[in-house]
């Protein structure tokens, strides 16, 4: 039992997306081991006291403390949740400059330690950071990951769950492109239990195209409507995060809508952004590549090239 591998997760950033996050992966059981680090300690430091006192309760004694960037050593995942908040108004590309400081500062830090397992980024915009931690961290980019569009795409799936009055586990549909505002439907490829949508508003005239662009419109200004309302969103997001951190720890091979690295794949190179890949141990096995119609490939370079068109001057 001595040599048995422990999976060791490290949270930086302790706000409201990495808190939900601990809490979820207590959860659910996903992780062994769970070091927090935040600049606030005594914040952190409360998280831990809070999450242990519920260990009774949890399905896995996930072992948790207040750490240092000298415990992402034996880290196999790293999960970035740190940096500034997006503000009522603003964008996510709007937080670029403070991130990338921030950022500088945190990816040398978790790589001094010895650090040698898979990046998860979630600080946005996130696409723009996943390439910055792969340039920063120097690992391979198969073992950067963004969040992506997986929470867009769970938006998706529910807001399609509701509309057809099917179970969300059975609507299968992906959102791709930037984390943001840019980002797309894949109708071409979406379904209901193998029904695709398309043949479903041929067959019933109760389902109408127009109201399927407003259901997008509202994936996409989600963000913006919760934070209007409480502040901030972190509850889905911290769920994607579970989720991806469940598909690494199991080996389970997961197709989800992270934040990889292009290099052809879609007719785009040099970029982190949002697309079906197999995500397991090794962090993402290969992209899936769909065949896209002619819209969904002009929406999908226009993406591409937004993100492009801000990573140039920090990485040229």
């Amino acid at each position: 039992m001595a040599n048995q591998k422990v999976n060791r997760t490290v949270l930086i950033g302790a706000g409201f997306v990495g808190s939900s996050y601990a809490f979820t992966l207590i959860n659910q059981g996903i992780t062994d081991e769970l070091v927090i680090i935040d600049l606030n300690k005594d914040k952190a430091m409360g998280d831990v006291m809070d999450l242990n006192h519920g260990k009774a309760f949890a399905p896995h004694p996930v072992r948790t403390w207040y750490g240092t960037y000298e415990d992402c050593k034996d880290a196999d995942v790293v999960c970035v949740c740190a940096g500034a908040n997006q503000k009522p108004g603003e964008t996510r590309l709007d937080l670029v400059e403070k991130n990338l400081k921030i950022f500088k500062g945190i990816i040398g830090e978790v790589m001094a330690s010895g650090f040698d397992g898979i990046f998860l980024v979630a600080t946005n915009p996130v696409d723009i950071l996943t390439y910055a931690t792969w340039k920063f961290s120097g690992l391979p980019k198969e073992r950067v990951i963004g969040s992506g569009t997986t929470l867009d795409t769970a938006r998706f799936r529910y807001m399609l769950s509701e509309y057809f009055g099917a179970a969300a586990h059975n609507v299968h549909g992906y959102i791709i492109g930037e984390h943001g505002d840019t980002e797309l439907p894949v109708w071409s490829h979406a379904n209901i239990a193998g029904v695709p949508v398309s043949e479903l508003l041929k067959k019933n005239e109760n389902y109408k195209a127009e109201e399927l662009d407003e259901l997008v419109d509202d994936v996409k200004n989600a963000a913006y409507h919760i934070i209007e309302k409480k502040g901030a969103t972190y509850y889905g997001v911290a769920m994607s995060l579970a989720r991806i951190t469940k598909a690494i720890f199991r080996n389970e091979e997961a197709i989800l809508t992270v934040s990889t690295y292009l290099d052809g794949e879609f007719g785009e190179d040099d970029v982190y952004i949002g697309v079906p890949a197999v995500v397991g141990r090794s962090g993402v096995k290969k992209v899936i590549e769909l065949e896209l119609n002619e819209k969904e490939k002009e929406q999908f370079k226009h993406s591409a090239g937004v993100l492009k068109d801000i990573l140039k001057p920090h990485f040229a």
